[in-house]
């Protein structure tokens, strides 16, 4: 009996130094050592694009972006048409170093030095090409939306084939789908343009149009494609 009440009378006295005690001070943990800056989900580089002959500076710029986006929201340069962001109607095709693509199947980092060629460039001192002229004379523009492909098709064609058979032509639009006109016109525009310039270079006595187009290709580093600092070098 009174040994309890003892025991009891202490612990009731130590009990308000203890809820008075000063609770243990934290500690500040120890920054984290800096290591390389990750990198970012959407990396950005800039580069140079030789667009129609003229250097075309593209500053701050999302890695995957293609050069169809490029060429529209970047540069202005709006005839390449985004049809269905697949490389399946045509309607984006542009050449680059020679060779006809379609734009928005490529990132237009990777054709930074090469040489690229769009519907803009075609024509001469502002007037129409031989090639455009006749897809309008021919009847095979309606909406509009196809022919900037089309054209860029037909100039790759006659560039390294000056006379090509129906079929040669067929197959080189198999690849522009117009849902308009059909592809009537479209024939009859290029003979249209190979009766012209093989009259023209009678009339010169050069016998030949020109000499076929050889595609090159850009050398390895051209373009001095530059990586931001926080892609971690990405590009």
């Amino acid at each position: 009996g009174p040994a309890v009440d003892v025991v009891d009378t202490e612990a009731d006295a130590r009990a308000p130094e203890a809820e008075d005690a000063a609770p243990p001070a934290e500690v500040p943990e120890a920054p984290a050592p800096e290591g390389p800056p990750l990198p970012s989900e959407h990396p950005a580089a800039s580069y140079t694009l030789h667009v129609n002959g003229v250097d075309r500076p593209v500053t701050d710029a999302w890695i995957g972006e293609s050069l169809l986006y490029v060429l529209r929201e970047r540069l202005g340069l709006a005839g390449a048409k985004d049809g269905c962001s697949q490389g399946e109607c045509g309607a984006c095709n542009v050449q680059v170093d020679g060779r006809l693509v379609a734009s928005c199947l490529v990132p237009a980092a990777t054709t930074a030095g090469s040489e690229v060629r769009t519907v803009e460039g075609l024509a001469v001192d502002g007037e129409p090409s031989d090639v455009q002229r006749a897809l309008a004379d021919c009847g095979a523009v309606q909406c509009g939306f196809c022919i900037p492909g089309m054209a860029m098709t037909v100039h790759d064609l006659l560039e390294g084939n000056h006379r090509p058979s129906e079929l040669e032509t067929r197959r080189a639009l198999c690849g522009n789908l117009c849902r308009c006109s059909g592809y009537r016109g479209v024939l009859d525009a290029v003979n249209e343009v190979i009766a012209g310039r093989e009259a023209a270079a009678e009339e010169t006595g050069s016998g030949e149009p020109e000499e076929p187009r050889i595609p090159h290709q850009a050398g390895p580093g051209a373009g001095s494609v530059q990586a931001h600092q926080q892609d971690g070098g990405m590009a």
